[in-house]
């Protein structure tokens, strides 16, 4: 399969989707830019369509769907609606660094997932919505590693516990030395720092974020922001890095979220906004979309010709 981006063409499914969209910064009277992915719909290439993750994932192309959804746009207010798996921290960062530059107050609305970098972008907004069906997750990094049966992903913080228990295993009894010996050998030179330094920046990132934004006015931000980031990048506390962190729980932790739900308008143009986009992924091979209220904006296209992606 081969991606390409394409700029928005009016085809019935972005015509909907740009009423919808329309209709809900007429409501707010902010800027609002819609940055999804399929990973979440049944389309074509999401469900068993041999498109590769990249595709579905925050990476570094995305920076310019987001150059060409805030082409034009003259507020300072930002409505940023997150439906995402994750992906690349580092392009994350990047385009957080660009909507900061522009927009005084951004809210990240969640109408069903923002995960991992997603979660990232959301905790450097001033304020997170969520309806009753919505999550967010946890930021440990993630790292791919090559073994005998192929590449998986693997969470950064299990490879240095696997480490942890090699000392102290073969300190306890030598026998198990050729046995770990064996198990470490199959991981890349460089990996034990590499883990240690994915999980600090993860961290620190949100943590500069949530102090910066969230809790700018908060005499306390500096405490609340380090103990949610310590949260969110912490694996023991969420066991498995998909796990859903709803809107009960995020509040419970310290973020500043809103219930979609208290504004019935709001929740309703919204949820007519993921369900347009929803029936644009389930009907072509769009893998990702980033678009603003006036119809403006990029979207990745995968096209079945037997080639391999554009990296």
């Amino acid at each position: 399969m081969q991606a390409q981006i394409e700029r928005l063409r009016g085809s019935a499914q972005d015509i909907v989707r740009h009423e919808y969209l329309n209709a809900l910064e007429k409501h707010t009277k902010r800027d609002t830019i819609l940055y999804a992915s399929a990973q979440y719909s049944a389309s074509p290439i999401s469900r068993g369509g041999g498109a590769p993750q990249w595709v579905f994932g925050v990476n570094d192309q995305d920076i310019h769907g987001f150059m060409a959804a805030l082409k034009g746009l003259k507020r300072r207010q930002l409505d940023l609606i997150l439906h995402s798996p994750g992906g690349s921290a580092e392009a994350a960062e990047q385009i957080v660094n660009y909507l900061r530059g522009k927009y005084d107050h951004i809210r990240a609305i969640v109408p069903q997932n923002a995960m991992s970098a997603a979660t990232m972008m959301a905790c450097a907004c001033d304020e997170i919505v969520m309806g009753r069906q919505s999550a967010i997750g946890p930021i440990d990094p993630q790292v791919v590693v090559s073994t005998k049966n192929g590449q998986r992903s693997v969470a950064a913080e299990e490879l240095l516990r696997e480490f942890r228990s090699a000392l102290a295993e073969t300190k306890a009894d030598p026998r198990c030395v050729p046995l770990w010996v064996a198990k470490v050998q199959q991981l890349p030179p460089g990996i034990h720092s590499t883990c240690e330094t994915l999980i600090s920046m993860a961290k620190e990132k949100v943590k500069t974020w949530l102090h910066q934004y969230m809790f700018a006015n908060d005499p306390d931000g500096a405490t609340k922001a380090k103990s949610i980031a310590d949260w969110l990048g912490t694996m023991e506390f969420h066991k498995t890095h998909g796990h859903p962190i709803d809107i009960n729980l995020a509040k419970r932790q310290g973020l500043k979220v809103s219930q979609l739900e208290s504004d019935p308008t709001l929740q309703d143009l919204v949820l007519s906004v993921l369900h347009a986009l929803d029936v644009t992924f389930m009907t072509t091979t769009c893998g990702k979309i980033v678009e603003n209220h006036e119809g403006k904006g990029w979207c990745l296209v995968v096209q079945p010709n037997g080639k391999p992606p554009i990296p």
